[in-house]
C-alpha cells in the first residue's frame, strides 16, 4: 500500500472513531473538545481527577501571586482540573462575582491549558427579570426569558457575552480551548431563580435547550461540554426529574457539602457513596462523563479527613473528577472560607498522602494522559 494511502487510511480512522465514540451533545464540537470527551470516559477508570475552583487566583491570605496555589503549597501538585466562574460577565463588570478579573481569568485559562488541565466554568447568572443575584428566586424568571417571555431578548444577549468570552479562550495554536460549561447548576434547590421551586421541569428543560442552541446554532460556540448538575438527591428518578436530554448533556454530575462536625463523617461518606452509585449507573446507560461536580467541608477541621472520609467516599467509583469548592480566605473577623488546605492547616499533611494515593490525578499524572490528543 502506498503511503499516501496509508495516511488516508489512518486519518480516516482517527474520525471513524470519533465520530463513534465522542457523541458529544455538540456534533459540530472542535476536534479538541471531542477528544476531550473520549479521553475523560477513558481515564476515569484510572483515577479521579482533582479539581479546585479559582485555584490559581487567589488562596488563603493572598492574591493575584504568580504561581501560587494552596492546593500546590499544601500537596505538592497542582490541581489537574480548574473551576471557575462567569457571574457578573452578563452584566459588563471588570470582575465576577467573586472579584476575579475577567480578564485574568481568561490567562489562567490558558495556562492550565497549556498544562493539560481541563477547565469548567459555572455561571451564577443573575435574575434576568429583577435585575438582582443569582439567589433571587423570583417567580416567572424562567418563563420570562424562554422564547416569547419579556425578557428573552435581554437574555440573548448575555448569552452573546457568554459566546464572546469562550470564543476568546485560544491555545497555543490558536485552537478553542475546551470547557465543561455548567450552568444552572443544583438546579433540584430552589436557592437559585431557575430552582426546583420556581420553575416546571418542562421549563428549566426548555431553558437548558434554549442556551445551548443558541450558543451553538446562534453563536457558532463549539469548544464546550456541557454539564448537567443536581445538587444532593435520593433517586434516579429524582436525579433526571429535569434531565434535558442526551442531546443537550455531556457530563452528569451532582454537588455535596459535609456540614456540621465530625460526627457527620460517616453519613457524609455514605451518601456520597450511594449518590456516586446512581451517578455511575446513569452515566453509563446514557454514554455520559460522570463527575462530582462540586464537594467540600469548609474549614477542613477534621485532621484526617481527606484519607478517611473522602478517599473512601469516592472509593472504587469511576468518575473523572472532583471539584473542591473555593479558598476564599477571610470573609469576616469570625469566619474563614476555604476547601482545600493551605500549606500548615490541620489537614494539609493528610491532603499530601491524599495527593499521593493512585486513587487521585493532580497535574502531573494529568499532563501525561494528554486529554486533548488522539
Amino acid at each position: 500500500m502506498k503511503k499516501g494511502i496509508v495516511c488516508f487510511c489512518l486519518a480516516g480512522a482517527v474520525l471513524l472513531r470519533l465520530s463513534v465514540f465522542a457523541q458529544t451533545a455538540d456534533k459540530q464540537a472542535t476536534k479538541e473538545a471531542k477528544l476531550l470527551f473520549v479521553n475523560l470516559q477513558k481515564q476515569k477508570n484510572n483515577g479521579i481527577m482533582f479539581g479546585h475552583q479559582d485555584d490559581l487566583a487567589y488562596g488563603v491570605g493572598w492574591k493575584y501571586q504568580p504561581g501560587r496555589s494552596d492546593v500546590k503549597e499544601s500537596s505538592g501538585q497542582y490541581p489537574a482540573v480548574y473551576g471557575w466562574e462567569l457571574g457578573r460577565l452578563e452584566l459588563d463588570a471588570p470582575v465576577n462575582l467573586d472579584g476575579v478579573p475577567f480578564e485574568k481569568m481568561k490567562g489562567y485559562i490558558k495556562e492550565a491549558y497549556k498544562k493539560g488541565s481541563v477547565i469548567t466554568i459555572s455561571w451564577h447568572v443573575n435574575n434576568p427579570l429583577t435585575g438582582k443575584t443569582a439567589w433571587d428566586p423570583a417567580p416567572g424568571t424562567v418563563a420570562a426569558i424562554l422564547p416569547g417571555g419579556e425578557k428573552n431578548e435581554l437574555y440573548t444577549t448575555w448569552l452573546d457575552k457568554v459566546a464572546a468570552f469562550m470564543l476568546d479562550l485560544k491555545g497555543p495554536k490558536g485552537e478553542l480551548i475546551p470547557v465543561i460549561f455548567r450552568p444552572f447548576h443544583e438546579l433540584n434547590g430552589s436557592w437559585f431563580w431557575w430552582g426546583k421551586s420556581h420553575c416546571t421541569p418542562d421549563q428549566l428543560k426548555q431553558l437548558y435547550r434554549f442556551t445551548e442552541t443558541y450558543l451553538r446554532d446562534k453563536k457558532n460556540v463549539h469548544n464546550l461540554l456541557y454539564a448537567y448538575n443536581t445538587d444532593r438527591f435520593a433517586t434516579e428518578e429524582e436525579y433526571l426529574e429535569r434531565y434535558p436530554g442526551d442531546d443537550f448533556v455531556d457530563v452528569i454530575g451532582f454537588d455535596i457539602y459535609q456540614k456540621g462536625d465530625i460526627v457527620a463523617n460517616d453519613r457524609f461518606i455514605a451518601e456520597t457513596g450511594r449518590s456516586l452509585t446512581m451517578l455511575e449507573k446513569i452515566a453509563a446507560a446514557k454514554t455520559k462523563i460522570p463527575a462530582l461536580t462540586e464537594f467540600g467541608y469548609n474549614a477542613v477541621p477534621d485532621a484526617t479527613w481527606w484519607t478517611n472520609v473522602f478517599a473512601r467516599a469516592t472509593k472504587n467509583h469511576a468518575i473523572a473528577y472532583a471539584l473542591a469548592w473555593r479558598n476564599a480566605g477571610q470573609k469576616s473577623a469570625e469566619e474563614t472560607e476555604f476547601y482545600v488546605p493551605y500549606k500548615g492547616q490541620l489537614s494539609a499533611t493528610d491532603f499530601k498522602r491524599l495527593a499521593l494515593m493512585n486513587q487521585f490525578i493532580f497535574e502531573n499524572k494529568a499532563r501525561k494522559n494528554k486529554l486533548y490528543q488522539q
